[in-house]
Parts: C-alpha cells; structure tokens; sequence
C-alpha cells in the first residue's frame, strides 16, 4: 500500500529501507526558498532507535498496516515468554528481548503485542507503563538518612531491583515505571 509524504500523520508505519518505522513526531516545512518538505522523527519499531528523516512532498512511501492486540503473559519457556491472545486463545512464543519492560512482567500481565498484519510477523510487544509489584527483599534504610530524598534498593517479586525511598518496607506494593525501572508512588 502507497501513501504520500504529505499524508503521513503520527503514529503512521512504513516500510523505509527494509525495516518497519513509526512516525513519532512530522512537521510540513515550506522554506522561504526551495520546496516543501516534510522533516520527521521515525522510531524504528523492533529496536527503538529514533533516526530524523526528510522526505519530499510527493514522495511515495510504503504504507504498513500494524495491528495491536492484548495478549496475556502466562509462563517463560527458556528465552521464550508464552503468551495467550486474549481474543483468540492461541499461544504465541515471543523473545523476551522483544518485550518492553519484560524484567518487570509477571504472569497474568496483559501486554500489547505490535504485529505486520499482513505477514501476521509479530514486530514488538510492550508492557503498560506503569505496573504494580510487590518488595520482596528490602536494604534496611540507615535511620536518620531521611532529610534528603534517599533511596535504597529493593527487590520486587519478578526479581528486578528498583530504587525506593525509604519509607517503603518488604511487603508494601509499589507502582514502576516499566520503561526504566523506575520508582513512581506506592500502590494504593
């Protein structure tokens, strides 16, 4: 499928140089002198490298249709995470190194997996932003280290470490960002 240079809106795939990009971010540039172009910012959706790129206006493109769908994290298999599609019920195996946020995936999560849906080629699956985990083992915090925003590490129930404040104790539910594995608030 064709689409224009001119057409293209965020969140547009296409296929650019053998691999699938994502439009992030497209602005339609009309110089004083010369002609119009269209300055973008692609991610690249397997690896999420984000290069810029300029086309001109009239450029043909190869439109990608990409479909998401829900799929529920049940078990690793080795390298493999096994996931069911909460539409059809099949079992899919997808690298968790294709998984965004896997270190803090735990069985039952919904993720959304991103897929080429004309080759059915699963591209990436991605967990939601925020998730919930539990401490399971905790640093003791050194006591009047408090004045300051301190944190300590703490070890969540999927195994991953994540700076806390303080404040939190073994057995307390916290909320993580899944994008860098950061603190954001304790779960109410």
């Amino acid at each position: 499928m064709a689409i224009k240079s001119q057409d293209i809106k965020n969140g547009t795939v296409i296929r650019l140089d053998g691999k699938l990009q994502v439009v992030v971010e497209f602005l339609h540039v009309k110089p004083g002198k010369g002609n119009t172009f269209m300055r973008t910012k692609l991610k690249d959706v397997v690896s999420g490298y984000v290069v810029e790129k300029r086309f001109n206006i009239g450029e043909v493109l190869e439109d990608v249709r990409v479909e998401h769908r829900p799929y529920q994290f049940l078990y690793m298999d080795g390298e493999d995470a096994v996931f069911m599609n909460q539409e059809t019920f099949d079992q899919v195996n997808i690298n968790k190194e294709m998984v965004i946020g896997s270190k803090f995936m735990k069985e039952g999560d919904v993720v959304e997996v991103v897929s080429d849906a004309s080759t059915e080629t699963i591209l990436t699956a991605e967990m939601p932003v925020k998730t919930v985990l539990e401490i399971t083992e905790m640093e003791p915090g050194v006591k009047g280290n408090t004045a300051t925003n301190t944190l300590t590490k703490a070890t969540v129930e999927t195994g991953s470490i994540v700076m806390v404040p303080l404040f939190c104790k073994q057995g307390d539910k916290i909320v993580v960002d899944t994008r860098d594995g950061s603190y954001v608030e304790r779960a109410k």
